[in-house]
C-alpha cells in the first residue's frame, strides 16, 4: 500500500508539474510578439560579439521542454509505450512557424535571405574525399566554425530558429536549420524542394576547418575547386549560383555591400538576366573589388558572380536559365537537394521517401 501511495503521488507531482510547465512555456511562446524576433534579429545581427546569454536560455527552454516531451510523448511512465516518431504533418507544423515568421523589420523585410545562407553554409562545408562536413552535426553551434568569417552574420539566423527549437524540442539543429533554408526557398516563391529528416546533431569536435566555403573575391579555378570538392559539376555551380538572386551582401559581414537584384526577397531568373543585360563596372569604393551596375549603381556582382559569364563553359548555362525560369527552377531544386543532403548518414531507401510541404503562399 505504501508503494502505491508512492506511486501515485509522483505520477501526481509529475502531472502538476507537466501541466504548470506546460502552461507557462505556452503562454510565453504565444505571447511573444513579432516585435520581440525583430528585436531579437537587430541585436545579433550587429558587429557586436555574438552573446552566448540567449543561446544559454533557449537552450535550457529546449531542455526543460524536451524532459517533458518524454513524459508526453511516451503517455506516462508505461513502460510499453511507443517512443514519438514524428510524422510528415509534424514537420509542417514546423515548416508553418517558420513561414509564419519570416516577414519581419529584418533586411529587405525578410528573414528568408539569411536562412537560405544559413542552410548553405551548414552543407557547404562537405568533402567527399574526407567525408566530413556537410548538414549532420549542426556544428556551426561551437567555435571555431560559427566565428569563421565566412559565416559572418549567421547568428541572426540560427538566433531566429531557437524558439521554434523550444517549441519543438524532438527536432535535431540540423534538421530544423536545413527546413528553414527549404522554407524560405519555397516561401519566397521558389520551387519546391524535397525534403528528408534524419540528420543528427554533432559535437564541437566535429567542426570543419576554415576554407571550405567559397571566397568571393576569387575566380573560376577557385570556384571549380570547391565546388568540385563536394561533388558538384560546372552544370550545378552556375544553377547553385542563382540563389543570390535573394538577399544582400553587408559590408560589416562579408565586406561587400549591396543586392544582387532588384527582388532581393523573391527567387527568380532574374540574377542570370541581370548578369547578361546590365553593363558591369568596378565600384569605386574603399572596401573590396565588385561590380555594379552601370544603370542605377545600386547593384552588385562578386567577382565570383561576374565569372560565370566571362568563363566559356560556365556562360551558357547563364544564357539557359536567363532565357527559362522553369528550367532554373528544375535544377535549382535538384542540386539543393543534393546540397542540402551532403554527408548525411540517412537511413538506407529513405530517398524513396522524401517529403514536400505546402507553402503557405499556395
Amino acid at each position: 500500500m505504501d508503494v502505491e501511495r508512492l506511486r501515485w503521488g509522483m505520477a501526481s507531482s509529475a502531472r502538476q508539474f507537466a501541466r504548470v510547465a506546460t502552461r507557462t512555456t505556452t503562454r510565453s511562446f504565444a505571447a511573444a510578439p513579432r516585435q520581440a524576433f525583430r528585436q531579437q534579429g537587430r541585436r545579433f545581427y550587429s558587429s557586436e560579439p555574438e552573446k552566448k546569454s540567449s543561446s544559454l536560455l533557449y537552450l535550457g527552454a529546449a531542455a526543460a521542454a524536451g524532459g517533458l516531451g518524454i513524459w508526453f510523448f511516451t503517455s506516462g511512465a508505461s513502460a510499453s509505450s511507443k517512443p514519438f516518431v514524428p510524422t510528415q504533418a509534424d514537420y509542417q507544423k514546423v515548416y508553418n512557424d517558420i513561414a509564419e515568421r519570416l516577414d519581419a523589420d529584418y533586411d529587405d523585410g525578410s528573414y528568408g535571405p539569411v536562412l537560405v545562407r544559413l542552410a548553405w553554409h551548414c552543407s557547404g562545408t562537405y568533402d567527399k574525399e574526407t567525408k566530413t562536413g556537410g548538414s549532420n552535426g549542426a556544428t556551426m553551434r561551437f567555435a571555431p566554425e560559427s566565428g569563421h568569417g565566412a559565416n559572418a552574420g549567421l547568428i541572426a539566423a540560427r538566433d531566429f530558429l531557437e524558439p521554434i527549437k523550444a517549441k519543438y524540442p524532438w527536432i535535431s539543429y540540423s534538421d530544423l536549420w536545413i527546413l528553414g533554408g527549404v522554407c524560405a526557398i519555397q516561401e519566397m516563391h521558389g520551387p519546391i524542394v524535397p525534403y528528408r529528416p534524419g540528420r543528427r546533431d554533432g559535437e564541437a569536435a566535429a567542426c570543419t576547418p576554415d576554407g571550405r566555403l567559397p571566397d568571393a573575391s576569387q575566380g573560376a579555378k577557385h570556384l571549380r575547386d570547391i565546388f568540385y570538392r563536394m561533388g558538384f559539376d560546372d552544370r550545378e555551380i552556375v544553377a547553385l549560383s542563382g540563389g543570390h538572386a535573394i538577399g544582400r551582401c553587408h559590408a560589416n559581414r562579408s565586406g561587400f555591400d549591396g543586392p544582387w537584384t532588384f527582388s532581393p526577397t523573391m527567387l527568380t531568373n532574374d540574377f542570370y538576366k541581370l548578369l547578361l543585360e546590365e553593363k558591369w563596372q568596378y565600384k569605386k569604393w574603399d572596401g573590396p573589388k565588385q561590380f555594379e551596375d552601370k544603370t542605377t549603381k545600386t547593384l552588385m556582382m562578386l567577382p565570383t558572380d561576374h565569372v560565370l559569364i566571362t568563363d566559356k563553359v560556365f556562360r551558357p548555362w547563364v544564357e539557359k536559365y536567363a532565357a527559362d525560369n522553369d528550367l532554373f527552377f528544375k535544377d535549382f531544386s535538384a542540386v539543393v537537394l543534393r546540397l542540402f543532403e551532403l554527408g548525411v548518414p540517412f537511413a538506407e531507401g529513405s530517398e524513396n521517401s522524401r517529403w514536400t510541404f505546402k507553402p503557405t503562399h499556395a
